[in-house]
């Protein structure tokens, strides 16, 4: 028994997220369900993390344990029954203890805005024309202070159940276009939630409808902001994921 590292892509948008749930259609119950009938055996496969309602992954990564002959034609048959709205791009076979989730050194996301109406943009964009004459310079310096934090439990979704809410964030800033935006932000790991919430929170600052040091005062106290906002799941992407080349083979 191999295991293997495989990258795809996906488009969210028709998904419960990537995590295998009661009554709902995920990412993961897709992959499985398929990787099922090529290789004649049950085969379960453990995610890089999880992804919400609609949003979607410009780079992901899952591992699974089976008896692979030939990876490429695998990829190829796979490719051949998913739906187009996953695509496999490469797999790979890793070290025995390699894992996708914990073996993730950083992990990356972009959040995009447009506009105007575009009926191609819609399900992979957020169409949010007063982002655009907002205070830009605002937009920026909560980026840059979020790179200021360590504890990020201001911005993580109540219900959750980690055990720390520490994150170490290496890149923040926003990419700013005449008709489009685009929030970056890469870390070791993220929160439920928390980079919707984040870009949420540049919004209403830009916007004047929170001020700076409020933001600060609430991740210095690790409070809830008072007036908080959760971005449309559209707009997000999973876009870069990052391992130790000595998991590989």
């Amino acid at each position: 028994m191999k295991r293997f590292f495989v990258k795809i892509q996906y488009k969210g948008t028709d998904y419960s997220g990537w995590q295998s749930q009661p009554n709902s259609i995920t990412i993961q119950d897709i992959i499985e369900e398929q990787l099922e009938k090529v290789l004649r055996v049950q085969t379960s496969i453990v995610g890089c993390g999880r992804t919400d309602a609609g949003v979607h992954a410009a780079d992901y990564v899952f591992h699974f344990d089976g008896k692979v002959i030939n990876p490429d034609q695998l990829v190829f048959r796979l490719n051949k029954m998913l739906p187009k709205s996953i695509s496999i791009l490469k797999m790979v076979e890793v070290e025995k203890d390699a894992h996708a989730r914990f073996d993730a050194e950083k992990r990356s996301y972009e959040y995009h805005f447009h506009k105007f109406k575009n009926p191609f943009k819609h399900e992979l964009s957020y169409c949010y024309p007063s982002i655009f004459t907002a205070d830009h310079d605002s937009l920026q310096e909560v980026a840059s202070t979020f790179l200021m934090y360590k504890d990020f439990f201001t911005f993580c979704k109540s219900n959750s159940d980690v055990k720390t809410t520490f994150c170490s964030i290496h890149r923040c800033e926003w990419e700013i276009h005449d008709t489009r935006m685009v929030f970056h932000v890469t870390a070791d790991r993220f929160l439920r939630g928390m980079v919707r919430l984040m870009v949420g929170c540049c919004v209403n600052v830009a916007m004047g409808k929170l001020n700076l040091s409020d933001v600060k005062l609430a991740l210095e106290n690790k409070n809830r902001l008072k007036k908080d906002l959760s971005v449309p799941a559209q707009g997000l992407y999973l876009s870069k994921i990052k391992y130790p080349t000595s998991i590989l083979l």
